[in-house]
This record gives C-alpha cells, structure tokens and sequence, in this order.
C-alpha cells in the first residue's frame, strides 16, 4: 500500500544512511498508529490482483466558471479511475452549492455515504475537488474506508505513466508539493507518543524531520528539473538558428494529440483511448510542403488540472511556450466540447500561451452521427479545421492549414539599446535567439535572431551593421 509514509521512504533512496535509518526507525510508530492499513490515507490507488471498489462523489450545483458541468465532470472522474486501475462500483451526487468547510459533505449525507459503502463493500472514496487539509482529516477519521482527492488521482496517473528521466522528476516533485501540507495534519496524533510539559514529543520532532526532507528533496528536484530547462534552451537556440519551424499539439486529454502525431509523421506514438495516456513529449520531423518543421505532442489538460503539476511540467509545456504555432487538438464527439475548450485556453494563458498562433483541429468526427452539429465551431474558432485522425479524413486540408501559418523566416539583427532598456532585452530572449551580449557604459549591444515580422516591430532598435565600441 503507498501512503504518505511510503512516499517518504521512497525519498530515502536519495539521502545518506542515517538518515535512512531514521525513517525506517519511525516506520514502527507508525504501525501502532494505524494496525488497520484500510486506514491509512493514501495518495494512489493500491495495486493488487483485484482492483479496488470505488465509489465516486461530488456535488451538483458546485461549478466553476468555464469548468465541466458536474455530471460531466463525474463521468470524467471515473474515466480516471478505470484509468488508474479502479473499478468504479457506484457515483452519488450532493445536492449542495458549495463543499462544507469541515466535512466537504453534510453530516447527513456524510451518514448516507457511510451505509452505501457498506452495501456496496467499497475499498476506496474519490472525491470529484481538491480537498483541504481540514476536510481530508474529517472524512479520513468519519468513514470507514480509504479518501482520495481528484489531485491525487491525477498525480497517481501522472506517476504510472511517467517513463523518461524528465516525467519522473516532475511529477515527483508534484507529488511532494502536494503532501507538504498535508504532513501536518499528522502532528498532533504522533506527538501522542511520548513527551510532556517542557519536552519536544518524538512524534513532532519525527515530523519536522519528515518536512525538512521533503523540502531538500523538493529543492533538488527543481535544480534537475531546472537544468533540464535550459538543455531544452540550448537545444531550442540551436533550431532556431537552423529556421526550424516548431508545431506543439496540445488538448485536452484523449482528444487524440498522439494519434495526429502518427498520422502526420508516422512517428508511431503508442496511441490509447485513455486519459492521460501520453505524458512525456515526442517531438518529430516532417515535410510540410517545401518546409521542414518540427511537431511536438505535448502532455494532455484536463479541468482543475492541479498548479503542482502545471509547475512541476512547466520544463516540458515550455515546448508549447516556445512553439511558433499551437495545434489545438479537440475531440468533436464529446459532449461538453466547449467546455473542454475553455479549459485549454485557460491552462495555456496560465503557462503564457494566450497570444501564440492557433490553429483548432476538431478530430474525431468519424465518430459524429452528423458532422455538422459542430460546424459551428470552424467560424466561433477560426482558423480551424474538421478531421479524423483515425480515417485520415481532413489531414490534406489541415496540412494546408499549417503551411498557410507557418512562421515568416529568421533574420539576424545587431540590437542596440540604452541601459534603462532591460525589458526589451528581455523581451528579445522570450521572442528569439540572444547571444554576443555586451553591457557597456551607457548601452546594451548584441545579436539577435526573430521571425522577421518581429524584427520589423523592433526596427529602431535593430541594425544589419556589426557594432563595435566606437559606435554611438
């Protein structure tokens, strides 16, 4: 079973062996506090032979602006569970507006829920929000089987399906920012241990230990994760010195961003009708017309996708931030379409994507009794193009569509500007390619390499001439 105590094992692997031994000395308090293991809260569903039995919960008037409508949101819940490996037994709505403080759920539905996963010989709860730390603790303590939250379902699902060097180190890191706070809800029951008046009890002192390390851990991933980052700058100064195009396909989860990769490039992405099935980026080469460019599958969106995770994979939605055009993948035979497309706008201007170039690809009519009960969308989203990934159907037009809104080709420019003029040069290394700084008494002089368009927005401040220290 992995709870928090197994997450905080499995960081010892990284530490020296005293430390080590001082976990795995704790590990037997833990075992008096909690005999029952159907207890202990858990940030993943367990893995046995049987899958678990799960029961979903969530409220029918509680919505967020621009978010799934509940019922929709719960059926997308328990996409998530079947894909975490659970077995969704039964699905009960609240009739609430909002969550109680406390308890999430009233203490009369709080009863009801109690007898239906009795009747219903329930393994595990999911809870359709976030819970607080306040709101965990009391349905820990009041039912009678183990609580999860839609944040840890995601992070387990981000964990199983993580493969390469880069996915395990964020989502690591999600995972720890995510238990942080929750240590504390444990502090009281394991300073009941031992200690008195005048003394620190060994359960606290056991649990400051616990979040001094998780907090070196948490610094060490972002320093792994950081130079990942700028590898991924190197690497993207060097397409760009090259003109290389770059496309980012992104979506929301399932709209088949993998499956448009592999018709387009024959990259032969292992493509499932799954949630979340695709999380570490491909990127790969294909001719579009006269122009090769690059095509990059980025990780799926979902509605209250958790900020950790947006944080932790920031590294990797930095192929969307740098992309020269977005290719948003949306699944046209869902039944919350607009709702699904709201989100991905919202998660892309939360990374600084609200203003790239856009192309909308609605995929997936080959699943549509009628095509035109989206149609639509092609004038709401302009430009936009109807296709399916799977029949092939579309893919011409939309290469055309992409060939149209290709990046205008890169020019390198001498730039000169005054000391107060920061900004801008800031602005040069978000646009383009600097390099050949030099900070001198009273100006900023380089190179720089921008689509040609944006060297043209800057023109006063550009030049074809080499710069040297006697120019004014």
């Amino acid at each position: 079973m992995t709870d928090i105590r197994e997450i905080l094992d499995n960081l010892e692997n990284n530490n020296a062996e005293e430390e080590q031994l001082l976990l795995e000395k704790n590990l037997l308090a833990d075992e008096a506090l909690w005999p029952d293991q159907k207890r202990s809260r858990s940030l993943h569903i367990v893995e046995n032979t049987e899958p678990e039995r799960v029961l979903l919960l969530g409220l029918s008037n509680h919505r967020s602006p621009g978010e799934l409508d509940p019922q929709a949101s719960l059926q997308e819940l328990a996409g998530l569970t079947e894909t975490a490996g659970g077995l969704v037994i039964h699905s009960l709505m609240a009739n609430r507006d909002r969550p109680d403080p406390a308890h999430y759920f009233g203490k009369g539905k709080l009863e009801e829920i109690k007898d239906l996963i009795a009747e219903k010989v329930i393994d595990l709860v999911i809870i359709d929000d976030e819970l607080s730390v306040r709101q965990q603790n009391q349905l820990d303590q009041r039912l009678p089987c183990r609580v999860i939250d839609r944040t840890a379902l995601i992070l387990q699902i981000f964990a199983d399906h993580a493969h390469t060097r880069e996915g395990k180190l964020q989502i690591e890191l999600a995972q720890l920012s995510y238990l942080l706070p929750r240590l504390s809800g444990k502090g009281k029951e394991l300073s009941r241990l031992g200690g008195g008046i005048g003394t620190r009890g060994p359960g606290e002192s056991q649990l400051e230990k616990d979040r001094r390390h998780i907090r070196q851990r948490i610094d060490n991933l972002k320093s792994e994760i950081e130079q990942i980052r700028r590898q991924r700058m190197v690497n993207r100064g060097r397409r760009e010195k090259n003109q290389v195009p770059v496309l980012a396909l992104v979506g929301y989860t399932n709209a088949g961003k993998s499956s448009l990769l592999n018709t387009l490039t024959d990259a032969g992405v292992k493509a499932e009708d799954k949630l979340f099935a695709t999380l570490d980026p491909t990127t790969r080469r294909f001719r579009l017309e006269e122009t090769e460019v690059l095509l990059t599958d980025t990780v799926g969106f979902i509605q209250q996708l958790p900020h950790s995770l947006i944080s932790a994979f920031r590294a990797t939605l930095e192929e969307a931030i740098y992309a020269d055009v977005l290719i948003h993948v949306a699944d046209s035979s869902h039944k919350d379409l607009a709702g699904q497309i709201k989100t991905v706008h919202r998660v892309l201007e939360e990374v600084g994507c609200e203003e790239k170039p856009m192309i909308h690809v609605f995929n997936k009519i080959d699943l549509l009794p009628d095509p035109l009960d989206v149609q639509h969308y092609l004038s709401d989203y302009q430009p936009a193009v109807m296709i399916s990934a799977k029949t092939g159907e579309g893919i011409d037009q939309l290469k055309k569509l992409l060939a149209q809104h290709l990046p205008q080709p890169l020019v390198t420019k001498q730039f000169v500007l005054s000391q107060d003029q920061g900004g801008l040069l800031n602005r040069f290394y978000h646009l383009g390619s600097v390099s050949q700084v030099n900070y001198e008494a009273d100006r900023i002089t380089g190179t720089v390499i921008l689509p040609k368009h944006q060297a043209e927005q800057y023109r006063q401040y550009l030049t074809e001439d080499e710069i040297n220290d006697q120019q004014q």
